[in-house]
């Protein structure tokens, strides 16, 4: 008669949409241009490429990081279809350039589209804006000439709700160039389990 919750995730595909390097090696801190300048996530210190890893209980699948090929969505209004369900919350491992307030296009069966806010704190690591969990960080920055020492880049765990109860279909990022996904994952409705 007991039962016990488990988490209904769902972990994204996002491979065929990244578009970006965030993330070099010291040998190689030219491969990374997560923002302008030139910037990037220091590899070394972020788990093994192509790991699976958990953030807020909610699973993840990284991509290869510091291997000089896209490991990121850098947003322009990706267009991404999801398995059809009914989920409670998009998680996202993200960073941004600067601090971001946005919104993100969810697409339901039978046509209805929601807008739902997006908001991420900034790469150059500073206290979390928005509530996020800071789920990465690396002590230190690669320039495209060097490693800058005491200099930390952050990577945050985010959520957006899905409201509708309906079942979604897609998911239009936002079209704003300073938000990069590394990872997503639908999670929900909670599963009931009996012990």
């Amino acid at each position: 008669m007991p039962t016990s919750a488990t988490i209904a995730a769902h972990v994204l595909d996002l491979a065929s949409h990244f578009n970006n390097v965030g993330a070099s090696r010291a040998e190689d801190t030219s491969a990374g241009r997560f923002n302008v300048w030139g910037n990037s996530f220091a590899a070394e210190h972020l788990p093994s490429a192509g790991s699976q890893v958990v953030v807020d209980g909610v699973p993840f699948q990284l991509p290869p990081l510091g291997t000089g090929t896209p490991d990121n969505v850098r947003c322009d209004g990706q267009f991404v279809r999801v398995a059809p369900g009914r989920y409670d919350w998009l998680y996202l491992l993200a960073s941004a350039e600067r601090r971001v307030e946005d919104e993100m296009a969810l697409h339901f069966a039978h046509g209805a589209v929601d807008f739902e806010p997006l908001r991420v704190s900034d790469f150059w690591a500073a206290p979390a804006t928005f509530g996020e969990t800071r789920a990465f960080e690396s002590p230190l920055m690669h320039y495209p000439h060097h490693v800058q020492f005491g200099v930390p880049a952050a990577m945050w765990c985010q959520r957006v709700p899905v409201v509708r109860r309906a079942d979604l279909t897609a998911v239009r990022l936002p079209h704003n160039i300073a938000v990069h996904v590394f990872a997503a994952t639908l999670v929900g409705p909670v599963e009931e389990a009996n012990r």
